[in-house]
């Protein structure tokens, strides 16, 4: 793996370090300013190493540190160790002082190419003078409002995502004339200057300053952040009479050309126009631009009947984005804010409403299942989704976990497949490697760049594989990247939680009617009340409710007397999951869909259903449950019982089956959606559904091993493998087991040969070289194989068994023996066996396991001699595998 792959998205971090400059809120302002050069901590100190090393860098962003008594002696970072970013900001959320508007260090307009103020001998050299000229733009932002700092780091992100060095700063919070050099220099020699402009920006002298700096230089792009042109000059006509402000809205109307503006809708594209605008200007036409439509990966559509949750939504965005704005009026601060916020002033008082900070980063939403709290998710992703670069869905569910985090590195973009025979001078183990991959995934997640990464689901927090904790894979600390999840635990970690209650009964009854514009007469209303009471107040109750209602056309009252006339009976037991406890009347409404499936003679709907429970939870095709269907017969028996209980004669005249045509696959799937059973996807193209977790369940339990043989033979219909493998892990979970699980179906010889060598040896192949996924891809193989050896020892057996046939009954057991022993099964048994033995030894050599390797590939050699001969293509193949293992062994 080269350097450029490891270090994707994380450009440049290794030659990176912070600067951090000595903030004093001392008293004595004169007496500090003359000691600026002589006693800086920075330039005295130990860590003065960083600054040096900071000037040669140039992404570097000056970053400031609150008081302290005693100086550092070494730098610090609030990013997590494991987690490397990039050049970086001062950080809104550390300082609870106001921004000074005017320094007490005199302050020189930029009417000179040079620095204004020259630093002790020895501070710069030309090497590091000629890396600060290299910056293509500056960024300069002011305000406490964390959102605008986020904005402004994610600006920056995307710009160097695009190749252009960047340099991005609030001046206003640096206290020493050091900084300020750096800032100048970078400002004078840049090509491009970039100003985040608030309602409030130009009452601080250095945005003004830097507006008009760059305006005279005609290189301003002004990007005005929850405000627009007029906004700021409306307010500044009633605020300010200044002649620098004045001058500072006239560049602002002269460079308003691109007119960028970012408002709650438009983060994302607005960050998009401005990396746009400026790899135009650079001439970096060569850098492809990524297409910003569909980057979401957000599985569903909008739910247009959303109802209600409107209180948790705002709570979730209050906790992420904070709340309130920053005011301020007309005056200049000439002293940092004492510890209560209160801002001195000379002549007047600075007003300000404090920006309520954002409580965390990481939210679990906890609820009882059918509750809504994958509505409530997929609500705010939609809404925000313009303040995130991307928005990451990932199913939560124990043994797809895994997989899933590491299917996002497609969408990320991120290399994350295992090294080639050396890495870095040496091979690595599975665990590093392993371990290297999630590092990649995170080092892309959070860091700077926003995203927002849905958890949904999540049901253990231990991961299922290896037991690692759930911070091995969210780190504390998650840069600008916020996290959602959903999960039925009380408590995860030491995650925020919300609970999520129940819907309001008025919520609940539009729940039901939302899709019907009819209003009910007031003693149906209390029937649907009845409903909302005898569903435990489930709101996946209450929508498949009102999915029947609409699709059905019937009063509430007929659907209820056939739905509470149904007797689930002795197979309650059966059905006892934490899904529904002792909600049966739940369990009698789905018993009711699937009954009214099979009274309208929907069988590929009905079959679809049954086979779709033994599916990974998770975007299913239309073409691969029709061809899971296939292979299941009418289950029209096996309903009898219901369906005596249910008068389906009800409704015969209701339109449901007059108007269903149901003539292709992906019309018995929408049926299945209509009925609100399952919901569709846009993950893929096509036509993809998924199932909801209370109906997968139901469908397990209901469909039973036949169905589960028919999800096992439809997986040779899958087309992308990498787009379907948590599939393709469902139906290993289902022949072999794993960990402690015993196997749900047994496969006959040839059906085992075949699934092997069509789905089981290429999913390991893939989860190996794709997703690192080493320790699991041997797992695998090594029970594959297991499987394979249980298989010969059944064969021998059956030849032992031979002799004691007697003559007279040879004639009439010849044809079952054939069936039962075949010559050509055997071999192919044999040879696939050699076949994953071989993939094994490779695999095993790629993570400096020689000996192993060795022991099994001399295996592979033994069978193939025997059963190809010593001079076979493939006999060759592995005696060179031996030879490299050896090789290498010896080396070593």
């Amino acid at each position: 793996m080269n350097e450029e792959q490891e270090s994707r998205g994380i450009s440049t971090v290794d030659s990176m370090v912070n600067l951090t400059i000595k903030i004093s809120n001392s008293k004595h302002n004169n007496k500090h300013e003359k000691q600026t050069f002589n006693n800086s901590p920075t330039l005295i100190s130990p860590s003065s190493s960083a600054f040096y090393s900071a000037l040669q860098s140039p992404y570097i962003s000056p970053r400031a540190t609150g008081d302290d008594s005693n100086p550092p002696s070494t730098t610090t970072s609030p990013y997590s160790d494991d987690i490397p970013s990039t050049s970086y900001t001062p950080s809104s959320e550390k300082y609870d002082f106001s921004d000074a508007t005017k320094l007490t260090v005199p302050r020189i307009s930029f009417s000179f190419p040079v620095p204004r103020i020259s630093l002790t001998k020895g501070s710069f050299s030309p090497a590091s003078s000629a890396k600060l000229r290299s910056c293509d733009v500056y960024i300069g932002f002011h305000g406490q409002n964390p959102n605008l700092t986020r904005f402004s780091k994610w600006v920056k992100s995307e710009l160097e995502l695009q190749g252009i060095a960047c340099f991005v700063a609030d001046r206003s919070r640096y206290a020493d004339s050091q900084s300020h050099e750096i800032a100048d220099r970078v400002i004078c020699s840049v090509t491009f200057g970039v100003v985040v402009v608030t309602k409030y920006s130009l009452l601080n002298y250095l945005t003004s300053e830097e507006i008009r700096f760059f305006g005279k230089k005609k290189n301003l792009i002004p990007v005005f952040f929850e405000t627009s042109l007029n906004e700021v000059t409306d307010f500044l006509d009633q605020t300010s009479d200044g002649k620098d402000c004045k001058e500072a809205v006239e560049w602002l109307m002269k460079s308003h050309e691109s007119k960028l503006e970012a408002n709650d809708g438009n983060w994302r594209c607005c960050v998009v126009k401005v990396a746009g605008i400026l790899r135009g200007k650079l001439g970096r036409k060569s850098v492809v631009e990524k297409e910003i439509e569909n980057l979401d990966q957000i599985p569903f559509f909008k739910n247009r009947y959303f109802i209600g949750r409107e209180k948790e939504i705002a709570e979730i965005e209050a906790i992420f984005f904070g709340s309130g704005d920053l005011q301020e009026n007309e005056s200049t601060v000439e002293s940092l804010a004492n510890e209560d916020g209160e801002v001195l002033m000379e002549g007047n008082l600075l007003k300000r409403c404090k920006h309520k900070k954002a409580k965390s980063s990481v939210l679990c939403i906890n609820g009882g299942p059918g509750m809504g709290k994958t509505e409530v998710a997929l609500e705010f992703a939609h809404r925000y989704s313009q303040r995130y670069k991307m928005v990451i869905w990932v199913g939560g569910e124990g043994q797809y976990l895994r997989q899933n985090l590491l299917n996002s590195s497609l969408n990320l973009g991120i290399d994350v497949s295992a090294d080639g025979e050396k890495e870095r001078g040496r091979i690595r183990s599975f665990d590093e490697q392993e371990t290297e991959a999630f590092k990649r995934i995170k080092h892309e997640l959070f860091r700077d760049m926003p995203y927002l990464l849905i958890i949904d689901n999540l049901e253990t927090e231990k991961e299922w594989w290896e037991g690692k904790d759930l911070h091995d894979l969210i780190p504390r600390n998650t840069g600008s990247t916020h996290v959602i999840i959903t999960t039925r635990l009380p408590k995860v970690m030491s995650f925020e939680t919300m609970q999520l209650q129940p819907l309001p009964l008025s919520d609940a009854l539009m729940l039901t009617t939302g899709r019907r514009k009819k209003r009910y007469p007031d003693q149906e209303v209390d029937i649907l009340k009845k409903f909302d009471e005898k569903l435990g107040r489930s709101s996946f109750g209450l929508w498949v409710v009102g999915s029947l209602l609409c699709e059905l056309t019937i009063l509430p009252s007929v659907l209820f007397q056939a739905i509470n006339q149904i007797i689930v009976g002795e197979t309650a037991s059966q059905f006892d999951e934490p899904f529904w406890g002792n909600n049966h009347f739940l369990l009698k409404v789905l018993i009711f869909c699937i009954s009214l499936l099979n009274g309208t003679k929907n069988h590929l709907a009905l079959r679809m259903l049954l086979s779709g429970g033994w599916f990974a939870p998770s975007p299913i095709s239309s073409n691969l449950l029709a061809a899971a269907a296939s292979h299941m017969s009418p289950p029209t028996n096996r309903f009898k019982k219901w369906a005596k209980t249910t008068n389906l004669t009800l409704f015969c005249c209701s339109g449901f089956i007059d108007n269903q045509s149901w003539k292709t696959e992906q019309d018995s799937a929408l049926v299945l959606v209509k009925l609100g059973l399952a919901r569709r996807s846009n993950i893929q193209p096509g036509c993809c559904i998924m199932f909801h977790p209370i109906t997968q369940v139901f469908a397990k339990t209901k469909g039973g091993l036949l169905a589960a043989k028919a999800t096992i033979q439809s997986t040779r219909k899958i087309g992308n493998p990498i787009l379907n493998s948590d599939h393709l892990w469902a139906s290993v979970f289902l022949v072999f087991g794993f960990k402690s699980s015993p196997p749900e179906v047994q496969l006959k010889a040839l059906q085992m040969v075949q699934y092997i060598k069509k789905t089981a040896l290429p999913l390991a192949v893939t989860a190996f070289a794709t997703f690192s996924r080493c320790n699991s891809a041997l797992e695998l193989l090594r029970i594959c194989t297991n499987a394979l050896e249980e298989v010969e020892k059944s064969f021998a057996s059956q030849i032992e068994d031979w002799p004691h046939h007697d003559a007279l009954c040879w004639k009439k057991k010849k044809s079952k023996v054939k069936e039962r022993m075949d010559e050509y099964v055997w071999q192919d048994v044999t040879l696939l066996k050699a076949t994953l033995l071989e993939t094994r030894a490779k695999l095993l050599l790629r993570g400096g396991y020689f000996d192993y390797g060795e022991e099994v590939c001399r295996t592979c050699i033994s069978i193939r001699t025997v059963m190809l001969g010593h001079n076979h293509s493939q006999t060759l193949a592995a005696q060179e595998t031996l030879s490299k293992l050896v090789r290498l062994r010896c080396k070593i």
